[in-house]
């Protein structure tokens, strides 16, 4: 059995009970790329009524960005960003965007979280709604990147007949993205992660 932390207060812990929660934490952290590939999968068979699942979706959006030669990251990110829709349905794209900002740039994580307003501009109006929504972020240095985002492999990744990279292909990637973070609370200033 894991060692475990004696307290049941934090306020009783210990050095030596956080050196265990610190090292079982670590552990847990190492698993994390897993995890999100296996809530990705739950995406799996819904359609929400689009012409494939929002898991085909997933994959052919972030195979558009890779084969446009985007870097692994970005990539990781077109394919994580709709991963909210289970769990989120009212606002998936701040749900995937939180997954992520430890992990990717301030651009990327902009781009996640904004992506569901700019794609907007492709159907808002058939729901009454306005379709130039995204032009409150104007102002934003990022407002192109997540346009391009929405334009070139979101908004068009909903095609039968594409060609989609199986999972596989970008496992190592995710992988990778997530191995460590590049901002974190449990990050000491210019060290290594606590967990």
């Amino acid at each position: 059995m894991q060692k475990q932390a004696t307290f049941t207060a934090m306020t009783e812990g210990t050095p030596a009970d956080y050196a265990i929660i610190g090292k079982a934490n670590g552990e847990h952290a190492k698993a994390l790329a897993n995890r999100i590939l296996d809530h990705l999968a739950l995406l799996k068979g819904d359609t929400g009524g689009f012409a494939i699942d929002r898991y085909r979706h997933c994959l052919q959006t972030a195979t558009r960005a890779y084969r446009d030669g985007r870097d692994n990251e970005y990539v990781v990110c077109a394919l994580l960003h709709d991963i909210g829709d289970t769990l989120a349905s009212a606002n998936h794209a701040d749900l995937a965007a939180t997954m992520l900002e430890p992990f990717v740039s301030k651009e990327n994580y902009w781009i996640v979280k904004h992506h569901g307003i700019f794609q907007g501009y492709y159907f808002f109006e058939h729901l009454g709604l306005d379709k130039n929504m995204r032009d409150e972020y104007r102002d934003s240095k990022y407002w192109h990147a997540c346009a391009e985002f929405c334009a070139k492999y979101d908004q068009n990744s909903f095609d039968p007949d594409y060609e989609d990279m199986p999972i596989e292909e970008f496992i190592p990637m995710v992988k990778e993205v997530f191995m460590r973070p590049k901002s974190s609370i449990y990050k000491k200033r210019g060290e290594e992660e606590i967990f």
